[in-house]
């Protein structure tokens, strides 16, 4: 079987923002609220809080993991729904109910001896600028608060919770050059050649 020519596509200088600067992005740091879901919080009549993930969102922070790239999750709530689709996608690095986002990001990346030129980040409001101030890369969801929009390098043509984490991902994966290999992969998986 022919190797494909992946039909997504990003301009040269987005990419070259995008694989940061030295050896490229090895960590990528995502919000929740408003990246991961559409921001939407359902909560039941006992308490119990629902929330709508996407399914192609959590397939790209899956690739990025092949890939090398950390996905790391950093949120401001700590809920059972997050927990859980933390867990059913694999992901080992990840901080619940981070009051001061910043905070959370300098001790994470300290452990696992990142610095922040190395790491990308994709937020939606206000607590994630912080991040953005400092990343190596900064994208914020289409519907992201303007102030946040503002100052990204890059923002998704996708919502928040509608594909935005995998328009992000995508990017970070094309930018390290992976991303055709990790195509043609489950082409073959796909097919059994």
């Amino acid at each position: 079987m022919a190797q494909p020519t992946p039909a997504l596509g990003f301009p040269p200088e987005l990419l070259l923002k995008a694989q940061g600067a030295g050896l490229g992005m090895k960590a990528a740091i995502f919000d929740v609220d408003g990246v991961l879901t559409d921001g939407s919080l359902f909560i039941g009549e006992s308490g119990e809080l629902f929330k709508a993930f996407n399914t192609l969102d959590g397939h790209g922070l899956k690739l990025l993991a092949q890939a090398g790239i950390a996905p790391l999750v950093i949120t401001g709530r700590d809920s059972a729904a997050v927990r859980r689709r933390v867990a059913d996608l694999g992901l080992t690095h990840a901080v619940y109910g981070a009051h001061d986002k910043l905070g959370a990001a300098q001790a994470l990346l300290a452990s696992l001896g990142l610095a922040w030129d190395e790491v990308a980040v994709i937020g939606d409001d206000w607590p994630d600028l912080p991040l953005f101030a400092r990343a190596g890369f900064a994208c914020a969801p289409a519907n992201a608060h303007p102030e946040v929009r503002a100052v990204a390098d890059h923002v998704t043509s996708a919502r928040g919770g509608a594909g935005a984490a995998r328009e992000f991902c995508d990017l970070l994966l094309v930018a390290a050059g992976r991303y055709a290999a990790l195509l043609q992969g489950q082409l073959t998986t796909l097919d059994g050649t």
